[in-house]
């Protein structure tokens, strides 16, 4: 489905509105500090916040949007938790819905083929056919993977070591956050959970 396409059919169900509810943790969010360098704990990035978010969404559910590269955890009709997320860098962006098939505590990364072959032509890098789950690994310290009916997408959320890439368009596709943040959503999240990708 196109972004247009999707967009309009969910236009009756999903209403951004003006933040109005802020965390009262010790890293208050001001999401515009991601584009105007703005240090925190993160970074550029001031972290996760509630707002008011109008939306017939259930419970739960995961709505990405990659132009404003903000995710939103569904709290309930009126609220939701917003992450500041990376996106796909151009020509690697994605839209659709889809669902969480499997979670990962500190996942192995397993770079497809297509991506070995390409590091390999474009930067004459070898990546590994497989890398352990650790510190080190690109993945981060968590992983929902992103099914569309029973098919592996091979597009993840998951975790990143490096926060300056929050609100940025860099990855191969897959939507990234610190790994703080992803360890919280993962915890939040379940097998089966509906995932809207705009």
């Amino acid at each position: 489905m196109h972004r247009r396409q999707l967009l309009a059919s969910l236009a009756s169900s999903v209403v951004l509105s003006s933040p109005a509810f802020a965390d009262k943790g010790p890293r208050q969010f001001n999401f515009t500090s991601v584009f105007s360098g703005q240090s925190s704990y993160y970074g550029s990035y001031g972290g996760k916040r509630i707002i008011s978010y109008r939306t017939n969404e259930a419970h739960g559910t995961i709505i990405v949007d990659t132009a404003s590269r903000r995710l939103f955890y569904v709290l309930d009709a009126s609220k939701v938790i917003e992450y500041g997320v990376g996106v796909g860098r151009q020509g690697f962006t994605w839209s659709g819905i889809a669902r969480v098939g499997n979670k990962e505590e500190w996942p192995a990364w397993h770079p497809p083929a297509e991506m070995i072959a390409r590091e390999l032509k474009q930067y004459h890098r070898r990546l590994p056919d497989v890398m352990p789950g650790g510190p080190r690994n690109p993945l981060g310290a968590r992983a929902l993977y992103l099914y569309e009916g029973h098919r592996d997408t091979l597009y993840r959320i998951h975790g990143t070591n490096d926060p300056s890439t929050i609100g940025k368009a860099i990855s191969s596709g897959c939507i990234r956050l610190v790994n703080e943040e992803i360890i919280d959503l993962y915890n939040r999240t379940a097998i089966g959970t509906k995932v809207i990708v705009l």
